[in-house]
C-alpha cells in the first residue's frame, strides 16, 4: 500500500463519506467554517463521523473562529483532528492541543516546515485558496516544507499525479476537484483522485 497521505475534504453526506473511506482515504474533513456551500453543523458531522473507522482521521475545518467556538464544535461533533485555515497564531495551537487530537494549519505562506506553530500537519493550499487554480510546482515560486506537509489547491483526478510527482508531497487534499458541482461530491470523482494519488507516490 502507498504511503501518500489522501484526505477528502467538504463531505456532507453519508454516502460520499463511505466512498471516500472504502476507496482508502487517510483522512476526511467536514467544514465548519462560515460561508462555504460544504458547510455542515456539529450535529450533522458528528452522525458522519460516527461512521468512520478509527484508522481514518476526521477533521473539523475552521477558518477565522474564535478557540471556544473551535473547541466547542470540535467537542459536539466528536472530530479527531482540527484544522485551522486562516491567520490564527501560534498560541491557537498551543490552546487547541488536546490527547489524542491531532492539529493541521493550512496556508498559502511559504513554510520552512511542518510544525513551526506546534501543528501535526501541514497543509499548503494554492495562492487563491477556494479557486480551484493550483500551484505552478514546477515554478522557482513553490518550495516545498519539510516534514508530514499535504498539497492542496486545484487538484483533481487528472493533476494530482504530476503534482506529487512535482513537489514529493507528504500527503494531498482535496474537495472541489471531486466535485460534480459546487459543494456536492462525485463518487467516482472520489475514487479516481485517491486511485491517481496513490499511482504517483514512489514512497
Amino acid at each position: 500500500m502507498s504511503d501518500l497521505f489522501v484526505k477528502i475534504c467538504g463531505l456532507r453526506t453519508v454516502h460520499d463519506v463511505d466512498v471516500a473511506v472504502a476507496a482508502g482515504a487517510d483522512a476526511v474533513g467536514f467544514v465548519f467554517a462560515p460561508g462555504s456551500p460544504r458547510t455542515i453543523g456539529a450535529a450533522e458531522a458528528r452522525e458522519l463521523a460516527a461512521r468512520v473507522p478509527g484508522g481514518v482521521l476526521t477533521v473539523g475545518v475552521f477558518r477565522g473562529q474564535s478557540v471556544e467556538k473551535v473547541r466547542r464544535l470540535t467537542e459536539e461533533s466528536g472530530v479527531r483532528g482540527v484544522q485551522l485555515h486562516g491567520d490564527e497564531p501560534a498560541a491557537h495551537y498551543a490552546e487547541l492541543r488536546a490527547p489524542g487530537r491531532t492539529l493541521l494549519r493550512a496556508t498559502a505562506e511559504h513554510v520552512g516546515r511542518c510544525g513551526e506553530y506546534g501543528e501535526d500537519l501541514l497543509l499548503i493550499d494554492a495562492p487563491d485558496p477556494g479557486s480551484g487554480k493550483p500551484w505552478n510546482w514546477g515554478s522557482a515560486e513553490f518550495r516545498a516544507p519539510a516534514g508530514r506537509w499535504l498539497l492542496a489547491g486545484g487538484l483533481n483526478p487528472g493533476n494530482v499525479r504530476e503534482a506529487v510527482e512535482a513537489t514529493r508531497a507528504w500527503g494531498v487534499d482535496v474537495s472541489s476537484g471531486v466535485e460534480r458541482e459546487r459543494g456536492v461530491k462525485d463518487p467516482g470523482l472520489i475514487r479516481a483522485f485517491i486511485e491517481a494519488a496513490r499511482g504517483s507516490s514512489h514512497g
